[in-house]
C-alpha cells in the first residue's frame, strides 16, 4: 500500500492510499465535521486528480474519518469571506463534482456517517454510495437561508423528483433507508458491516477489465434517465450502441476475457 499526502507543512485535510488497483481519498478534518473549506477543496481536488491520473488504480473509495461523512460549506469561512477576510482560491465544488461525476474512474462513496447540505453532493457524484444504517442526511440550506442549488446537479441526477422536492424544501432529516429509497445512495449497511460489504463492491470492480469500466462509467452517463429510450431517439441510440458494442467485442480486452474464461482463470487484469 502506497501512501501519498498534499505537499503542505500542516497536517493533511485529505489523505490518499493505492492498495490493489484501488484509490482511498479521505477527508480527514473531523474538528469541523470534514466541513467543505477552501483548503480541505483543494487537497480532495489533488487527491482525486491523482487518483484519477494512475494507471494503476481502476476505482477511488471516498471515504471519511471521525463520525461525519461530510458537513457541507464551511460555514465560519464564508462568514469570513464576505466580511472582507482573504482565503486562498480554491477549487469550487462544480469543478469536484465534475472530477467524480466526468472522471475515468468508478468512484465509490462509502460514508462514515452523517452528510449534510454540500456533503450530499460528493455522495450525489459517486458512481456508486454506500452509508452505515445509522446515517442521516439533510439538506439545510432553506433553514439557514440558502438555496441547494450547486448541489441539485448530482443530486437530481439521483433523486427521485417527488423526494428531492420534500427534502429540499423542508429541509428534515432522513435516514439510510429512506436515502435508498429515494435514490440518494446505493445501499443502507448494516452497522458493524461496511468493511465487508464495500469489499465485495471493489472486489467486482478489481474483476473488470479497465477500458471496458471506463467506457461503462461513461455509458451511463450518456443513458442516465432513460434519456435515449424515448421514441424518437431510440433508434439512432440502437445504432451507436451496436457500434459501441462491436468496438469493444472485437478489442483485446475482449480477447483475453474469452480466452480467460474458456481457460478457467483470472482474467490478466484481475486483482
Amino acid at each position: 500500500m502506497t501512501q501519498q499526502q498534499p505537499p503542505t507543512g500542516d497536517t493533511p485535510l485529505v489523505t490518499l492510499t493505492v492498495e490493489r488497483a484501488v484509490a482511498t481519498v479521505t477527508l480527514d478534518s473531523p474538528r469541523n465535521r470534514n466541513a467543505l473549506s477552501a483548503r480541505l477543496r483543494t487537497e480532495l481536488s489533488e487527491a482525486l486528480a491523482a487518483a484519477l491520473a494512475d494507471d494503476e488504480v481502476r476505482a477511488v473509495v471516498l471515504t471519511a474519518t471521525g463520525t461525519v461523512f461530510c458537513a457541507g460549506a464551511d460555514l465560519k469561512e464564508i462568514g469570513a469571506t464576505l466580511e472582507g477576510e482573504e482565503i486562498e482560491p480554491a477549487p469550487e465544488l462544480p469543478e469536484i463534482f465534475e472530477q467524480i461525476m466526468g472522471g475515468p474512474k468508478p468512484v465509490v462513496a462509502v460514508l462514515n456517517g452523517v452528510a449534510r447540505a454540500g456533503g450530499i453532493g460528493l455522495v450525489a457524484a459517486a458512481d456508486i454510495a454506500l452509508a452505515p444504517k445509522s446515517a442521516t442526511f439533510a439538506f439545510t440550506e432553506v433553514r439557514i437561508g440558502a438555496v441547494p442549488a450547486i448541489i441539485s446537479v448530482p443530486v437530481s441526477a439521483r433523486m427521485h423528483s417527488r423526494r428531492l422536492s420534500r427534502y429540499f424544501l423542508t429541509g428534515e432529516k432522513f435516514d439510510a433507508d429512506a436515502a435508498v429509497e429515494a435514490g440518494l445512495i446505493t445501499q443502507a449497511v448494516p452497522d458493524g458491516e461496511m468493511e465487508e460489504e464495500s469489499e465485495r463492491v471493489l472486489e467486482g470492480l478489481r474483476a473488470a477489465a479497465p477500458a471496458a469500466l471506463s467506457r461503462t462509467k461513461q455509458l451511463l452517463g450518456e443513458v442516465g434517465g432513460g434519456s435515449e429510450a424515448v421514441p424518437e431517439r431510440r433508434a439512432a441510440a440502437f445504432t451507436r450502441m451496436g457500434e459501441l458494442s462491436a468496438e469493444f467485442f472485437a478489442g483485446e480486452e475482449a480477447a483475453e476475457g474469452r480466452a480467460a474464461f474458456f481457460e478457467k482463470r483470472p482474467p490478466s487484469w484481475s486483482r
